[in-house]
């Protein structure tokens, strides 16, 4: 079993910036093939934000590209940074790590973009 806690979110100008932390405890059977951030506004369907591979690869959705950064460090601690932050942006994060036979899911921690 894999738990995932998300840490950082909060209240932002636009503009301004955040980073979430997701730290990971616990183990899985099979190997965790991919990390990632995901969002969920309110009355919208839970999106993707950011992945990133085994190998280090990554990958962002469109409306992020130039200005999110998913990273992740020795101890398995997945970041996303967060630059030039817009109130579209506001949403629940939820953090996300794969395996071949099972996702798990961290509890969320809301992030809200407003002047």
């Amino acid at each position: 079993q894999v738990q995932l806690v998300e840490s950082g979110g909060g209240l932002v100008q636009p503009g301004g910036s955040l980073r979430l932390s997701c730290a990971s405890s616990g183990s899985s059977s099979f190997g965790i093939n991919a990390r990632g951030w995901y969002r969920q506004a309110p009355g919208k369907e839970r999106e993707l934000v950011a992945t990133i591979t085994w190998d280090g690869t990554t990958n962002y959705a469109d409306s992020v590209k130039g200005r999110f950064t998913i990273s992740r460090d020795v101890k398995n601690t997945v970041y996303l940074q967060m630059n030039s932050l817009k109130p579209e942006d506001t949403a629940v994060y939820y953090c996300n790590a794969k395996t071949p036979a099972y996702s798990f899911w961290g509890q969320g921690t809301q992030v809200t973009v407003s002047s």
